[in-house]
């Protein structure tokens, strides 16, 4: 059983399907970076406020002795768009990277040439030929 489980966790696919997810999580933390550092402070330009600290506040909260904030009820959008714009930056640049993989893909499956030979009309007329004599 143990050499059964070391043949498939060492399986290719597996092994492969690993080292995506790794890549995947710190290519997530780029694109994060990305976002909360270049892309959410140059729209809270336009905004004239913090991107991430956009908020519809439902129902107002008080403070308490340590300063929090206790007991406020928040839709905290400016963090969903912040998150959507993750996932289309992550979404596209895979779209690219499938698109470039499938590129390479057709161009190693190029069909082969047809072999040069004679053409139909060429092999019909020889059958012709052929039937008169």
């Amino acid at each position: 059983m143990l050499k059964e489980f070391k043949e498939f966790a060492m399986k290719g696919n597996l092994v492969d399907i690993a080292v995506a997810f790794v890549m995947g999580a710190a290519f997530n933390n780029v694109v994060k970076s990305f976002t909360g550092g270049i892309v959410s402070p140059l729209v809270g330009l336009i905004f004239n406020t913090d991107f991430k600290d956009l908020k519809w506040v439902a129902k107002e909260g008080t403070v308490n002795e340590a300063g929090e904030m206790v007991g406020e009820v928040a839709v905290l959008y400016g963090e969903f768009i912040t998150n959507v714009l993750d996932f289309v930056i992550v979404a596209f640049v895979m779209f690219m990277l499938i698109k470039g993989i499938e590129k390479t893909k057709k161009k190693k499956e190029e069909a082969p040439a047809a072999p040069k030979g004679p053409t139909q009309e060429e092999l019909l007329i020889e059958i012709r030929d052929a039937l008169k004599k």
